[in-house]
């Protein structure tokens, strides 16, 4: 089995701890941001098989992390994205929906929910 390399960009820094934790014990290898332009500058210098952006960062969204990396000629631009956000409204979900977000998970989740919607995205 190959190793999957996940990109993580969320700025609480308990919840990258968590989401490292629980994702890293799977057997999953993490790269930690804190903000959407780290994100961006990850994306563009190594390559991921899954992103997992958190809507509200500071320097870039994670809906404007996810618009620049489709409309790239980056070698990561067709990867899954799941965007992480405190956000619920049908309009935030049609926003980034339009910017290519492949899923939505609305927090408060479960780690569980997350390594379910991780390991279904990288099976298909």
């Amino acid at each position: 089995m190959s190793i999957y390399k996940i990109l993580l960009a969320d700025d609480e820094l308990a919840l990258r701890f968590l989401l490292t934790e629980t994702l890293s014990d799977e057997g999953y290898e993490i790269t930690e941001v804190e903000d959407g332009q780290q994100a961006i500058e990850q994306l563009q210098k190594a390559s991921f098989d899954l992103v997992i952006l958190d809507y509200m960062m500071p320097e870039r969204t994670g809906v404007e992390v996810c618009e620049w990396l489709r409309q790239s000629d980056n070698a990561n631009r067709d990867l899954p994205v799941i965007l992480l956000t405190a956000k619920a409204l049908d309009k935030d979900k049609e926003k980034a929906k339009a910017a290519g977000v492949t899923t939505y998970i609305v927090k408060p989740f479960s780690p569980l929910q997350l390594l379910d919607t991780v390991g279904h995205l990288l099976e298909s």
